[in-house]
C-alpha cells in the first residue's frame, strides 16, 4: 500500500557522536521491525509533540526542531547529552509497509553522561575509529557517512558517495 499524500513523509533525524575522535555505534535490537540486530547511530523520528507544545519562535515559526527532536532521541536512546549539531547528509527510502522516510543525519560533539542503552531499541554499543566500524555489521551507508563526518573534522567537505 503506496502513500498517496506525496508530501506526507516520517522525518527521522540522527547523530553520529563524536567523543576524543571516535564514534558511537549501537547494535538494533533483534525485535526492531527495521534492521534487527544491524548497527547503527542513534536517533529516531521527530513527533509533531516535538514543538506543538512549545511558544513559537516567531509569529509564525518553531526554531531548532530538529536539533531539539535529536538531542531527545540521543538521550533517551543512549542516555547522553549532545552539543555542535551539524548536518552531514540526509537520505530517503520507501519502507516495505509503504511508509516513505527522510532522515536527516548530522554529526554531533558528546557533551555529558553515561550511555544508559534502552534495551527495546539497541543491545550493544562501541566508540569506534574509521578503521575499526569496518568490522561491524553496519547498515548500508552508514560507514560512508561515518567517512564524511571524519573529512568534515578534517576540514574537507563532501557529498555523500561509496568511499569503500
Amino acid at each position: 500500500m503506496e502513500n498517496q499524500n506525496q508530501h506526507l513523509h516520517e522525518v527521522a533525524i540522527t547523530a553520529i557522536v563524536v567523543k576524543d575522535g571516535k564514534y558511537l555505534i549501537t547494535r538494533r535490537s533483534p525485535n526492531k521491525k527495521r534492521f534487527p540486530g544491524m548497527w547503527t547511530v542513534p536517533g529516531g523520528k521527530m513527533d509533531t509533540s516535538d514543538y506543538l507544545q512549545l511558544p513559537k519562535d516567531t509569529e509564525h515559526y518553531w526554531y531548532n526542531v530538529l536539533e531539539r527532536t535529536l538531542r531527545r532521541e540521543v538521550k533517551g536512546e543512549v542516555g547522553i547529552d549532545i552539543d555542535n549539531i551539524e548536518y552531514v547528509t540526509s537520505l530517503a527510502t520507501v519502507h516495505t509497509d509503504g511508509s516513505p522516510s527522510l532522515v536527516i543525519s548530522c554529526m554531533a560533539d558528546y557533551a555529558g553522561g553515561n550511555i544508559t542503552l534502552k534495551p527495546d531499541e539497541s543491545d550493544q554499543y562501541a566508540w569506534v575509529s574509521l578503521e575499526e566500524a569496518k568490522k561491524y555489521q553496519l547498515i548500508d551507508g552508514i560507514y560512508d557517512e561515518l567517512v564524511m563526518v571524519e573529512n568534515k573534522r578534517n576540514g574537507k567537505k563532501s557529498e555523500w558517495q561509496r568511499f569503500r
